[in-house]
């Protein structure tokens, strides 16, 4: 329980340690996305499809339901953001729409903050505020949010693949014999250096694509 408690600690460090290598000294930039990206994409964001959660996030607002609408728009900045770094091709159509949704995200947590203020929530209208301001800084600075988020996303879906296929070849040796395991142990350690190779590389492409 304790080594994997501490393996889970450094997989942490190293993900909190990728952020800060994509955004340099901007550490505003940084902390932001450190609210908005998923270290695990596809378990944390939402697996319907982008038009469903817009139309949702839209009835929220029409119901005047604020604060359902304010989870229910971060739901749709979410998967957009990730969809756009799915999808590089069309990069300039994605970040239109993110936009256009950011502000509609602004709106509905303008709209659920004048609703707090109104019943004395002060602290949950801070709160907001901080979210609305965060979103209007996103839609500002849209091309680094996409360029970083991109970067981040695909590093830790290549991480997140290199994790399950590893656990697949320990679960097979777990059943093997003692010569076979010791081979299986061998071709492990190649596998592990071909990743870290690989690791570098990224690394080494991401250096020269990082904000000034």
């Amino acid at each position: 329980m304790w080594k994997r408690r501490k393996e889970k600690e450094e997989r942490e460090e190293k993900e909190e340690s990728l952020l800060d290598e994509l955004c340099g000294d901007d550490a505003k930039l940084r902390d932001i996305l450190a609210r908005n990206l998923y270290f695990d994409p596809i378990a944390a964001i939402s697996r319907k499809d982008l038009e469903v959660l817009i139309e949702e996030a839209e009835q929220s607002i029409k119901d005047r339901d604020y604060e359902e609408a304010t989870w229910k728009h971060k739901l749709v900045v979410d998967k957009v953001i990730f969809e756009a770094t799915q999808n590089p091709e069309e990069r300039g159509r994605y970040i239109k729409v993110i936009q256009d949704l950011l502000s509609k995200a602004v709106h509905a947590n303008e709209k659920a903050k004048e609703k707090v203020e109104k019943e004395g929530r002060m602290d949950r209208a801070t709160s907001l505020e901080r979210i609305i301001e965060n979103y209007k800084f996103m839609s500002e600075r849209i091309e680094d949010v996409t360029n970083v988020a991109s970067q981040f996303y695909n590093e830790r879906l290549v991480t997140l693949g290199e994790r399950d296929r590893r656990e697949v070849r320990r679960e097979k040796m777990r059943k093997m014999g003692k010569e076979e395991k010791i081979e299986a142990e061998r071709e492990e350690t190649r596998i592990e250096d071909r990743e870290k190779d690989s690791r570098e590389a990224r690394r080494k492409e991401r250096r020269e694509k990082r904000i000034p």
